[in-house]
């Protein structure tokens, strides 16, 4: 039984890193959603793109790998919410099929859209896919609408053992308004990140120097509303598991307790806090720095990563029912079979190596900066 519980811990943390990588790797939807507003000219806009477009395909690939990793080992949630809120999942899958369809073939010649109309459509992505992810993680706080009857899986004419609890099918996320308030955080750190992951990787001191402009508004707005997100989260009464009888129950300050029992969750959030800071902070002080993109990458993923093993961790419901609240679902109740949970822990030892290579692939795709000299000789692939 330890160990069933350890793999279930284990594939959680699993599960919130990659979601902590694909918040991180937001930047190419928010650089994306920066393109008008920052690329006045034919010339910046290309370069912009260009400079997303090498790496647009980490980000849709961690979206499907957290998307896998989730269902192999969690897959009742997977069940309940890309099967119960499938319109909100299918309108993020679609604005990042856009994105994909978008760099294929924007600068193929005689396309019919045109240029212009390709360029919208990353435009589209960077504002929906941010705003809908985050909008979905909030749930694992707020709540959604479903309930589970496990009855069902021996129904022979519809074992369907969760159900959504209203025609909305995840739209109804976006009626809650802390949903909406951790979307809109989302989005502008992804415009923040898409701003310093530029001023990192373009030469050109004019272009840079308005994604330096654009770092300040955003950040502002990020901070309101990630602060707003969190203050009332640590605040507001959580959904708690009893480890005796697994009932679920409403716990008053149950994140705000989660931080003071997991002391070491709280340190990897406050340190993630700080380095976020400190990266857009120096960006804006120092007119030379351009390596904020490192440590505002690294202090996304940390806060990220504390925020979901509070969500999961110490008896907590991570995805909670607000129809029913014994069908929440936790670690212990929506997991896969201790033999799928110890085998897959086994390729997850593959891991590091995949990292490893996307740093190695990331460092030779990045050996120089755009310039437009580059765009101009044709060497752009987008």
């Amino acid at each position: 039984m330890g160990t069933y519980i350890f793999l279930q811990q284990y594939w959680w943390l699993v599960v919130s890193l990659l979601g902590a990588i694909l918040v991180f790797l937001l930047f190419v939807q928010g650089g994306n959603s920066l393109l008008f507003c920052l690329g006045k000219t034919e010339e910046h806009r290309k370069m912009m793109v260009n400079s997303t477009g090498r790496k647009w395909e980490f980000t849709f690939t961690t979206l499907v790998t957290f998307g896998g990793a989730f269902f192999a080992s969690f897959p009742l949630f997977y069940s309940t919410s890309f099967g119960g809120a499938y319109w909100l999942w299918m309108i993020i899958l679609f604005s990042f099929v856009l994105q994909a369809v978008s760099y294929e073939f924007q600068s193929k010649a005689g396309n019919l859209l045109g240029k212009k109309t390709y360029q919208t459509f990353l435009v589209i992505n960077g504002v929906v896919g941010p705003l809908l992810l985050g909008g979905a993680v909030a749930t694992f706080f707020t709540g959604s609408d479903f309930y589970i009857n496990k009855g069902n899986m021996v129904n022979e004419v519809m074992p369907v053992i969760s159900h959504w609890g209203n025609g909305w099918h995840g739209l109804d996320a976006l009626t809650n308004i802390w949903n909406v308030i951790l979307g809109l955080a989302v989005f502008f750190l992804a415009r923040v990140l898409g701003a310093l992951y530029f001023i990192n990787n373009i030469a050109d001191k004019e272009l840079v120097a308005k994604c330096r402009r654009s770092l300040i508004a955003n950040t502002v707005l990020f901070l309101v509303f990630f602060l707003a997100f969190v203050i009332r989260t640590l605040l507001a009464d959580g959904y708690a598991v009893n480890p005796e009888t697994k009932e679920i129950y409403m716990e008053p300050y149950k994140y705000f307790n989660n931080f003071i029992e997991m002391p070491v969750v709280l340190i990897v959030f406050l340190v993630g806090v700080v380095l976020v800071l400190f990266g857009i902070g120096k960006t804006l002080l120092k007119k030379t720095f351009d390596k904020g993109i490192w440590f505002v990458g690294i202090g996304t993923v940390l806060t990220v990563l504390a925020l979901l093993l509070t969500a999961g961790y110490n008896n907590t419901a991570y995805y909670p029912s607000n129809t029913d609240i014994q069908s929440s679902l936790t670690l212990a109740n929506s997991c896969s079979s201790q033999f799928t949970l110890k085998t897959m822990a086994y390729v997850s030892i593959l891991v590091p190596f995949v990292i490893a290579y996307i740093f190695y692939a990331w460092r030779s795709i990045d050996n120089r900066k755009i310039d437009a000299k580059e765009m101009d000789e044709g060497g752009h692939a987008y």
